[in-house]
C-alpha cells in the first residue's frame, strides 16, 4: 500500500505557504457528480500564516489558525475561510510582528519598551498561546476551534467569524485538554487533559462535558472530572494527544514523551524559550496504558507495559469477551516526532526530506489488546485468547502485563496517519475499516483505507496531488460499514490549472466520484468534521 511515489519538484511545498482569508464563499468548479445526498460543510482547521511581518514561526505548529469551509448544496460546491480571531492572531496583526510564543516560535519582547518593562514583562506569568489550528467540535449547540492548551475558540460554523475565547480553567480541573475530544451521538463530550493532583503531583484529569439539556443552559457549565490518572513521574507529566473510549472503559496511554514542567514554568523567564525546548524523553519507562471504568469513574489496579512509542491518534478501541482491543497509529522508539516537523524540514528538498525522515522515529499501526480480568495463577502466560489477533499479554511475576502488539500496517518510512472510521455507527465498537493519510517521509500524497481484520488495502494516489486527512460520510440509508463516501482536501501545484480541490471518494473502493476545484491554493489543514445540515 505503501508509495513509490518520489517528489523531487517538492510542490509539498505548497502546503506550507501564507495564503489571505476570503471576504465571501467562492464557487468551486465541479467535475464528476457529487451525490444529491451530500448534504452540508465539511469544516477543517490548520495554519494558514506563516510569519508576521519579517517575522517567520518555525514550526508546523506556529501558523496562526486558518478555518476553511467546503459546503455542499443539490451538488454545488463553495468554498469559504476566514483566521480565527484569536489573542494571538489579533494582536500579531496590531503589533506587526509575533507577540505570543508559540508551540516552536518565541514571541521576544516589544523592542520599543525600555529594558524595565521588558523585565518585568517576563514575571507576569506564563503567557499561554489560543491559536486554534489543530480541529473543531460541537458542544451543545456550539462549535470549537481548538488547539491543546486550556484556550478554546467558539466559532460560527456559518459564517466562519470568531465569537470568543472560552478558557476550560473555569469550567474544569485541567491546564489544557487534547484537540481530540470523543463527542457521544448524545452529545457528551469526554476529553483528556493535565492537572494538578493531590500534594501538587501531576496527574490527568477525564472531563465529561453533558449534552444540551431542556433548560439550553451552557453545557459547559456543567462539565465535570470523571476520573483521574496518576502521572508516572511526579513532575513530569507526558504529552497527551488523544485517548481511548468504549461503552464501558476509557483507556490512556502514557508515552515517553515528556513535558519537563519546571522547565516550562521557568521558561518563559528565559530568553528565547519555547513549548517545544520543555520536552524531554524518558529513556527508561516504555509506555504504560491505564484504564479506567467509564461509568464509576474508578481506576483498573492492573499495570500494562510495553516498549516505547509515541502515539498521536488512536484508531479506534473496543470491548471482546472481557478484552480491550486498543488500535493505534504509533510511532517507534522514544525520541519526540515533533523534533522533525519543523517548518524548514518541511520545505527541503525532496532528497533532504528523505534524509531527515530516516532518522526519525519509524510509523506502525498496531492492535493491542489488554485482558481486563488478571489471575496471578497464570503468571508467565499470554492471556489473550482470542482467535483473530496475534498480539499477547504476559502476566509477569511483578504483577505487570507486557503487550506484544499485532502490526496492522507498516511500511518503510510510510505511516498511516490521521486515521478516521465511521465514527457514529462504529466509535468505541468491534469495527472492519479505517482511513487514513499517507505519509511519504511525512509528505502527505495519498489516502488509504485498511481492512483491520485482513490488513487489506485500497489507495488513492495521483502524482503531485498532496491530501488531507480523510473524513467519512455515511450514506444517510447505509447499511454498511462503508457505503459513504471520503472527503479529502487536495493541494495539487503541479497537476492542473487549478491549485487545490475537494475530493470526494466512493469510501467502498476509494474510486474517484468527483472533485470540486477552487482558483486558490489551500494550506495544510490537519482535523475537521463534516456537519450535516
Amino acid at each position: 500500500m505503501y508509495s513509490q511515489v518520489e517528489h523531487p519538484a517538492g510542490g509539498y511545498k505548497k502546503l506550507f505557504e501564507t495564503v489571505e482569508e476570503l471576504s465571501s464563499p467562492v464557487t468551486a468548479h465541479v467535475t464528476g457528480r457529487i451525490p444529491t445526498w451530500l448534504r452540508g460543510s465539511l469544516l477543517r482547521c490548520g495554519p494558514g500564516l506563516f510569519e508576521v511581518g519579517a517575522e517567520a514561526f518555525y514550526h508546523l505548529f506556529d501558523g496562526q489558525a486558518l478555518l476553511h469551509k467546503f459546503d455542499f448544496k443539490d451538488g454545488h460546491v463553495t468554498y469559504h475561510r476566514r483566521f480565527v480571531r484569536t489573542d494571538a492572531y489579533v494582536r500579531a496583526m496590531t503589533e506587526k510582528r509575533i507577540v505570543i510564543t508559540e508551540f516552536g516560535t518565541y514571541a521576544y519582547p516589544d523592542p520599543c519598551k525600555n529594558i524595565f518593562s521588558r523585565f518585568f514583562s517576563y514575571f507576569r506569568g506564563v503567557e499561554v498561546t489560543d491559536n486554534a489550528l489543530v480541529n473543531i467540535y460541537p458542544v451543545g449547540e456550539d462549535y470549537y476551534a481548538c488547539t491543546e492548551t486550556n484556550f478554546i475558540t467558539k466559532i460560527n460554523p456559518e459564517t466562519l467569524e470568531t465569537i470568543k475565547q472560552v478558557d476550560l480553567c473555569k469550567y474544569v480541573s485541567v491546564n489544557g485538554a487534547t484537540a481530540h475530544p470523543h463527542v457521544e451521538n448524545d452529545g457528551t463530550v469526554y476529553n483528556i487533559g493535565n492537572c494538578f493532583g493531590k500534594n501538587f503531583a501531576l496527574a490527568y484529569n477525564i472531563i465529561r462535558i453533558p449534552p444540551l439539556q431542556a433548560d439550553k443552559e451552557d453545557p459547559m457549565n456543567r462539565s465535570e472530572v470523571v476520573v483521574q490518572f496518576p502521572c508516572s513521574d511526579r513532575f513530569k507529566p507526558s504529552y497527551v494527544h488523544s485517548f481511548g473510549l468504549t461503552s464501558n472503559y476509557i483507556v490512556f496511554v502514557e508515552t515517553p514523551v515528556k513535558i519537563n514542567l519546571l522547565k516550562f514554568l521557568s521558561s518563559w523567564s528565559l530568553w528565547g524559550a519555547n513549548y517545544m525546548d520543555c520536552f524531554e524523553s524518558n529513556e527508561t519507562m516504555g509506555v504504560w496504558l491505564h484504564v479506567a471504568e467509564k461509568k464509576k469513574g474508578r481506576l483498573l489496579n492492573i499495570k500494562y507495559r510495553t516498549s516505547a512509542f509515541n502515539l498521536f491518534h488512536h484508531i479506534n478501541t473496543y470491548e471482546d469477551n472481557g478484552f480491550l482491543i486498543v488500535d493505534l497509529c504509533t510511532w517507534k522508539g522514544f525520541e519526540f516526532v515533533y523534533n522533525y516537523l519543523y517548518l524548514a524540514n518541511l520545505r527541503a528538498n525532496w532528497d533532504e526530506v528523505k534524509q531527515q525522515a530516516e532518522k526519525a522515529p519509524q510509523p506502525e499501526a498496531r492492535r493491542y489488546v489488554l485482558p481486563l480480568t488478571i489471575d496471578k495463577a497464570d503468571t508467565g502466560k499470554n492471556l489473550v485468547t482470542l482467535p483473530y489477533t496475534t498480539a499477547t499479554a504476559t502476566l509477569r511475576s511483578d504483577e505487570t502485563i507486557w503487550l506484544e502488539p499485532e502490526v496492522i500496517f507498516s511500511g518503510p518510512r510510510h505511516a498511516f496517519e490521521f486515521p478516521q472510521i465511521n465514527y457514529k455507527k462504529y466509535g468505541g465498537k468491534p469495527y472492519t475499516y479505517t482511513y487514513g493519510l499517507g505519509l511519504n517521509h511525512f509528505v502527505p500524497d495519498r489516502l488509504c483505507k485498511l481492512n483491520v481484520k485482513t490488513k487489506e488495502t485500497w489507495v488513492w494516489q495521483e502524482l503531485d496531488s498532496y491530501p488531507s486527512e480523510p473524513i467519512f460520510v455515511s450514506h444517510p440509508d447505509a447499511l454498511e460499514e462503508d457505503d459513504g463516501v471520503v472527503l479529502s482536501v487536495v493541494v495539487s501545484p503541479g497537476a492542473g490549472p487549478k491549485p487545490a480541490y475537494l475530493l470526494v471518494l466512493n469510501a467502498r473502493d476509494m474510486s474517484e466520484v468527483a472533485r470540486a476545484e477552487v482558483e486558490v491554493n489551500i494550506p495544510v489543514t490537519f482535523h475537521g468534521l463534516f456537519k450535516r445540515v
